[in-house]
C-alpha cells in the first residue's frame, strides 16, 4: 500500500491530466460564450434588417 502511494506521488501523468481537463474547460467555456454572443449579435442585425425592408417580418 505505501509503495502503490509513493508511486502515484512521483506520479507526473495526473497533474498534466488535471492540466488538460481544466484546460479543455476553460476553451469550452470560451466557445459556449462567443456562442451565445455571436448568436445575439446575428439575432440583432437580422431584426434591424428586417425591420427597414418595406413589408418585412416585425423583429418580437
Amino acid at each position: 500500500m505505501l509503495q502503490t502511494l509513493k508511486r502515484l506521488w512521483k506520479d507526473e501523468e495526473a497533474p498534466t491530466a488535471v492540466e488538460y481537463a481544466i484546460m479543455v474547460a476553460v476553451i469550452g467555456l470560451v466557445i459556449i460564450v462567443g456562442a451565445q454572443l455571436l448568436g445575439t449579435n446575428v439575432n440583432t442585425t437580422f431584426g434591424n434588417a428586417a425591420n427597414r425592408v418595406p413589408g418585412g417580418a416585425a423583429a418580437p
